[in-house]
């Protein structure tokens, strides 16, 4: 995909994809530098990840310590209210309106960032995680005069930094990769996302292609494509070494007691 990006339309056309094209040329990657909406959409989705990550572990964290508080009378019936929706989904017409009509979120950055701010799943994982810490750290906070608050901050949240780290990964993923919240709430180009831009793109491709009957008969913007792919997937690639060590850890942290 990185090669291709810089190979000629002919050499893409004639040959489609290769190892080492017959051409090479900076011209897809000028193209999409030259102009702004490149540059508005990695705004857009940089921003979105940002807030979103922040705000969904932040909410993701203080929500699944409460559900694994031994202390919590309604930990069933919340565990309940947190269960059931990630097996039963509300409905696309059902949603679209408590974000347009209620919410009044369309053509908004909220739009792109509030819907996955509560994962289900991503709360159980931080569950798990706390129930297997000794429950004589709170007892042992609470006898020095620590309330509920200071425990979580000053306590629980130094030692979770690897599922922490690892839940703020797939929100991070999770915000980074979305374009179906921007293709249902989003008309404003300023607020298009980088996976929006990409996707029509590539629609753009398909119906041309189409329209020339020839499969093989790939539109000159091929490359272009190619280089938005590259361009899009650059900066989250290199997020992986930063919590790498945090990864697995974060995952099996909690899962098994002993």
């Amino acid at each position: 995909m990185v090669i291709n990006s810089f190979a000629v339309d002919k050499s893409l056309a004639v040959s489609g994809y290769a190892v080492w094209p017959s051409g090479f040329t900076l011209k897809s990657y000028r193209f999409l530098l030259q102009g702004k909406q490149i540059f508005t959409s990695y705004g857009v989705t940089a921003s979105a990840t940002a807030i979103g990550t922040a705000a969904g572990l932040a909410v993701t964290a203080l929500f699944a310590y409460v559900l694994a508080h031994p202390k919590n009378r309604f930990s069933g019936v919340l565990s309940f209210m947190t269960y059931v929706p990630m097996i039963f989904g509300s409905g696309l017409v059902g949603f679209y309106l408590l974000v347009v009509r209620w919410l009044h979120l369309k053509d908004t950055l909220w739009a792109l960032v509030l819907p996955y701010m509560m994962n289900p799943f991503y709360a159980f994982i931080f569950v798990s995680f706390y129930r297997s810490l000794p429950y004589e750290l709170n007892e042992s906070a609470t006898v020095d005069g620590a309330n509920e608050w200071v425990i979580f901050f000053r306590i629980i949240r130094p030692i979770s930094t690897p599922v922490i780290a690892t839940i703020g990964l797939f929100y991070a993923l999770q915000y980074w990769n979305d374009w179906w919240l921007s293709l249902l709430f989003i008309d404003n180009s300023d607020l298009y996302p980088l996976q929006l831009l990409l996707r029509q793109l590539m629609s753009q491709m398909q119906l041309s292609t189409l329209n020339h009957g020839n499969v093989l008969a790939l539109p000159p913007a091929e490359g272009v494509k190619l280089a938005t792919v590259c361009l899009t997937i650059g900066p989250i690639i290199f997020v992986y070494p930063l919590i790498q060590k945090y990864f697995v850890k974060g995952l099996t942290l909690g899962s098994v007691k002993g």
